[in-house]
C-alpha cells in the first residue's frame, strides 16, 4: 500500500517547487523538492566551491526560520553536474531538503502548505538567488 504524497505548489522564479513524505501516517520528516535549469552568469574557475557555498547558505536560511513543526535539524541534497557547466549552456539543478518533523501534523492542511511555501521562498530567495551566480530557467532550451 502506498503511503507516500507528494504536493506540487507551482512555479516560483521558474524553480518547480513541491513537498512530500515517504510516509504520511507516521510522520517523520517532510522533503522538499526544488528543480530548474541554471545558467551560470559569469565564468567561475570553481564551480565546486560555488556549490558548496550555495549548500551552507541554504542550509542557513533554513536555520534562520524558526518553525515549531520541525526540528533544528535538516539534510541539504544540491545536485549540479559541475563538469558540464559552462556560460551558455544550462545545466539541470535538483536540490532536495529533508527536515525532521517535530510532532505530528496533517501534510495537505492550508497552514502547513502555506508554511512549506514561505519557507521554499526563503530558500530560493536567500540561497539561490542572493548570489546571483545562476540564471533560472523553466526548460532546457
Amino acid at each position: 500500500m502506498k503511503t507516500g504524497k507528494y504536493i506540487p505548489l507551482g512555479t516560483y522564479n521558474n524553480v518547480k517547487i513541491g513537498y512530500g513524505t515517504v510516509d504520511f501516517k507516521n510522520l517523520k520528516t517532510i522533503y522538499l523538492k526544488l528543480n530548474s535549469w541554471v545558467q551560470p552568469e559569469n565564468d567561475t574557475e570553481d564551480y565546486n566551491q560555488t556549490i558548496l557555498k550555495t549548500r551552507r547558505k541554504i542550509k542557513e536560511s533554513i536555520y534562520n526560520l524558526k518553525d515549531s513543526n520541525f526540528k533544528n535539524q535538516c539534510i541539504v541534497d544540491l545536485d549540479i553536474r559541475t563538469k558540464g557547466i559552462k556560460l551558455e549552456k544550462r545545466s539541470f539543478m535538483n536540490l532536495e531538503i529533508t527536515l525532521y518533523v517535530e510532532k505530528q501534523f496533517d501534510v495537505k492542511s492550508k497552514e502547513i502548505k502555506n508554511t512549506i511555501k514561505n519557507l521554499l521562498e526563503n530558500v530560493i530567495n536567500d540561497g539561490l538567488i542572493d548570489k546571483k551566480l545562476f540564471n533560472f530557467n523553466k526548460s532546457k532550451k
